[in-house]
């Protein structure tokens, strides 16, 4: 078997729907972790800005207070794409999820006719032509 030919058995459907679930889970995962993140950049953005303002108030190097807004404008600029990114993984385990739903319509029965009987049944697809 090739490395491109996919492996399949009797259980393909349940594997499939398993797969589904750990995709979804793992994004759901990944989303919080993204928020939790984003709100840490964002506090972090503005204690850069805030400690930039202290600098300016002390009559330090212009120098320091422009490297210090960069970092704060930094911070805030990425954190714009952390918010994306995570509403992106939102996105994709409610896709998935939709995914997993319609492919348990369409096969869900198939599967459950195939797996109680003993007899080799014919794969899906296998009258399609």
């Amino acid at each position: 078997m090739s490395t491109t030919e996919i492996k399949s058995d009797d259980n393909g459907y349940k594997e499939v729907q398993a797969k589904l679930t750990k995709l979804s889970k793992a994004l759901d995962d990944k989303a919080v972790d993204l928020e939790v993140l984003l709100r840490r950049m964002k506090t972090n953005a503005k204690k850069a800005a805030d400690t930039a303002q202290t600098i300016e108030t002390a009559d330090l190097d212009p120098r320091f207070v422009e490297l210090t807004v960069a970092v704060s404008t930094a911070l805030g600029g990425a954190a714009v794409h952390i918010q994306r990114l995570a509403e992106d993984a939102v996105a994709g385990a409610a896709q998935s999820r939709v995914v997993q739903d319609s492919h348990a319509r369409l096969y869900g029965q198939l599967d459950e006719i195939r797996s109680g009987r003993r007899e080799k049944t014919p794969k899906a697809g296998f009258f399609a032509e």
